[in-house]
């Protein structure tokens, strides 16, 4: 049955509404509608079971099992006997596995027993499977003892949110003994928190946010945890990926040099439920040159899942909310995944008024406040809340189990966040059901032409470049403050370190001495370094007239989400921006429905600053280096909510944003312009056609979606004289996803092509041409020009 349409004929016992025995199935009405192009079915799987590890003590095991787990997994066995013999591993396994557990028993062994027999975490013991030798691990002992640090090893746990980290704190108590010292830390943590992780705590869970700002810079009063560190879990490790990846990578390759500093060589776990070169992309976070162990083979049950390709008939949003509705009216408890904040509100007020119940449907998305999050989580676990329209931020986060549904509105971008929403639905013994909506983009058409590269592809390799120099420059700094950098810590940032140090000392921010680099500031360095690429503090979007605070918006997302005149949407209720005070990090709102919907409109301009490399592709040479972004919002359209037609358009006056990133681009010769008879018009608009299909089929070769890139076209671009098509990354310093564009360039352009050929739409479409966030509102684009460019530039015609 696998890779075929289910018709109703082949479902047993289901009723109308697909519900068997307090299980989904799928539907007979949705197995016979014609927009279901594709049904791939997993059927269910035993589990195979081990007995527990000699070494851990028996008041683990009785608390694990008063927990409810009477014995593990076999693929849980592999990893903790890894991590106890002190061993980095990176596991694998699909979501609902039970990773957790995997590293909890070593964990637990070394927390809460003597030194001895779990010594082999916190410090290295001798063996062929172990990383360091006896004299080194007697230096390490002597050197905790002689700064008066415990012997008994700490542990430290990685989430990428706060709320991930305390869901764990979660699972660890009820899995724990009683008296073990399990702390959850972040920024909202209280100062007898914040005491109790510093001082008692063995087990911290916090986040890489928090270890970059507060950790390590004040290395010297968390000695306690640093210094006896055995353990650290990095979970959700496909999310650090791009700037954000290799910011954390340089966090961690500071934990490390400090806690060798301390004495201390930890292990590191490196979890996630979608990996590919799980070992490889581990060891690049982390910074470790010899190998990781992987554990991939995931032995427990899983239910039978069927994941639906829908194809929409008429509008996708429409469809997807009847979907849901109906699957709620059905009992269904269902998650839909929105690729947009105002697409999660738009679809839950739809479905709300399909409704032929009294079912509750929320929206969830970041820049809710986080009492209103945690309370919608709190619902939705309960089951008072039967169905979410929500964003990524509940892609993970808050343990939501046995989901009766999924649907996926649109393909996230990576297989990888794919497969992490589908994990949603079927745990336990619930069987999954996942419906992933086709939306109008050249991804999504291409992937739905071709399910394999779905079902039967491995998910992404993780895009990770920690010595970019926009990236370890100022890292390097942070860690000269920390304690001053010596020609050795190389070993832990790379051989561009002494050459960047330099360059800091040229602009003043580092001081060179015989014995080293030294931060000679007064100001904290860490403080210049942003993570997350937000831009900092947050704006508050503010309820005029009560002065309510309903929302938050980063100051990089800003002008287009709230400049003045902006519609906004926040579960449910429109309003309107009537002011926004970068300054003072806010934007003041009143509630109005006007009818209409905005849409900004962006000028961007490209200077091309340097070349790292090029290649030949086609008639031409495509080329991959740094560019200067120029950018800013000059206007808005007014579109009406329901049809979408464009009222009119709105100046705006709002400042320009400059930064360096990484490009790739290509030029058009000037005699194949010739040759083809194309005006500066058609020449303009086919290189802006090829732009556009180029950054929505870009995720398919590289994990990221197109709202990472961006692009440029220019029919004369000033710094090359002809025709030029630019496609960039979106952050500052480059994400690697350019470059990635670069390495796959003859694949990627193919597809390309293969779209704006095969497309079936006469002029253009959202799922070739048509992008969601052209600047200029998709002005100026010509899909057969566009073709008839690419393939000549590639010989194809």
């Amino acid at each position: 049955m696998s890779g075929q349409p289910i018709t109703g004929g082949e479902i047993e016992h289901v009723n109308n509404n697909g519900v068997q025995n307090g299980r989904v199935a799928i539907p007979e009405w949705l197995a016979r509608d014609p927009a279901v192009v594709h049904v791939d079915h997993r059927a269910a799987v035993a589990g195979q079971q081990a007995p527990w590890p000699r070494w851990l003590p028996s008041r683990c095991v009785e608390s694990i099992r008063s927990g409810g787990i009477e014995r593990p997994w076999l693929h849980q066995v592999r990893v903790a006997e890894l991590v106890h013999d002190h061993r980095h591993v990176a596991v694998c396994t699909p979501t609902a596995s039970g990773k957790t557990l995997g590293y909890l028993m070593p964990i637990m062994a070394a927390t809460l027993g003597a030194i001895q027999p779990c010594a082999t975490l916190g410090a290295t013991q001798p063996g062929a499977n172990r990383r360091a030798s006896a004299p080194s691990r007697q230096r390490q002992l002597s050197a905790r003892a002689a700064l008066g640090l415990s012997a008994r090893p700490t542990a430290l746990y990685l989430a990428p949110t706060k709320a991930l980290a305390h869901d764990q704190q979660r699972v660890a108590r009820s899995l724990g003994p009683a008296g073990w010292q399990v702390s959850a830390l972040d920024g909202d943590s209280d100062p007898a928190e914040r005491r109790l992780a510093r001082e008692q705590a063995s087990f911290v869970l916090t986040n890489p946010d928090m270890l970059h700002h507060s950790i390590l810079p004040h290395h010297a009063r968390w000695s306690r945890l640093l210094g006896s560190l055995g353990v650290v879990v990095v979970d959700e490790a496909h999310r650090y990926r791009g700037v954000f990846g290799a910011q954390v990578a340089c966090v961690l390759r500071r934990l490390r040099r400090l806690c060798a500093l301390y004495g201390a060589d930890p292990v590191f776990v490196i979890s996630s439920a979608t990996a590919s070169e799980a070992g490889a992309s581990g060891a690049a976070l982390i910074g470790e040159d010899g190998a990781v162990a992987v554990v991939d083979e995931d032995t427990s049950p899983h239910p039978a899942r069927d994941v639906v390709l829908w194809r929409p008939q008429t509008e996708t949003g429409t469809e997807s909310a009847r979907l849901m509705a109906r699957l709620v009216d059905a009992g269904c408890q269902t998650i839909a995944f929105v690729a947009s904040r105002a697409g999660s509100e738009v679809m839950a007020v739809r479905a709300r008024e399909l409704l032929h119940s009294a079912s509750a449907i929320r929206s969830y998305r970041s820049g809710y406040l986080a009492q209103d999050r945690r309370m919608i989580e709190q619902d939705l676990q309960n089951g008072s809340v039967r169905g979410v329209c929500a964003t990524n931020a509940l892609e993970l986060g808050v343990d939501i189990t046995g989901m009766d549904a999924v649907l996926i509105c649109g393909f996230p971008g990576t297989l990888a966040a794919m497969w992490q929403q589908a994990g949603r639905a079927g745990r336990g013994d619930h069987d999954a059901l996942v419906v992933i909506f086709q939306r109008d983009d050249p991804l999504d058409a291409y992937l739905f032409d071709h399910p394999d590269l779905i079902f039967r592809a491995p998910v992404e390799k993780t895009v990770l470049f920690p010595h970019n120099p926009h990236v370890l420059g100022p890292q390097l700094a942070a860690a000269a403050q920390e304690s001053p950098l010596a020609s050795q810590d190389s070993r832990w940032f790379g051989p561009s370190m002494a050459g960047l140090c330099d360059g800091l000392c040229a602009a003043g921010l580092l001081r060179r001495r015989p014995t080293g680099w030294f931060w000679p500031r007064p100001e904290r360095a860490v403080d210049a370094i942003d993570l997350r690429g937000t831009g900092g503090k947050p704006l508050d979007i503010v309820e005029d007239g009560p002065g309510t605070v309903i929302g938050q918006v980063s100051l990089e997302d800003a002008d287009r989400t709230v400049f003045p005149g902006a519609v906004y949407l926040h579960q449910g209720e429109h309003y309107l921006v009537d002011e926004m005070l970068p300054d003072q990090r806010q934007a003041l709102v009143h509630r109005e429905r006007p009818g209409y919907v905005t849409q900004p409109r962006t000028l961007t301009q490209a200077h091309l600053m340097r070349e790292d490399a090029h290649q030949a592709f086609g008639c031409t040479r495509m080329s991959v280096g740094d560019i200067e972004l120029s950018t800013q919002v000059i206007g808005y359209l007014r579109r009406d909510e329901w049809s979408g037609q464009v009222w009119d358009e709105n100046p705006l006056d709002l400042p320009v944003h400059t930064m360096v990133t990484k490009g790739v681009w290509w030029t058009v010769p000037h005699q194949l312009a010739r040759r083809l008879e194309m005006t500066a018009v058609d020449l303009g608009n086919a290189a802006h056609a090829v732009e556009h299909t180029a950054i929505g089929l870009l995720p398919a070769f590289a994990p990221c979606d197109r709202w990472d890139i961006g692009g440029v076209s220019m029919v004369v671009h000033p710094d090359t004289g002809a025709c030029t098509v630019i496609v960039h990354d979106g952050q500052p310093g480059g994400s690697g996803f350019a470059r990635r564009g670069f390495e796959v360039a003859d694949r990627w352009m193919g597809a390309t092509l293969d779209r704006l050929t095969n497309c079936s739409c006469a002029n253009g479409c959202p799922a070739c041409i048509v992008s969601p966030k052209c600047g200029n509102a998709n002005q100026h684009l010509d899909k057969d020009a566009g073709r008839t460019l690419l393939a000549a530039v590639l010989g194809r015609n």
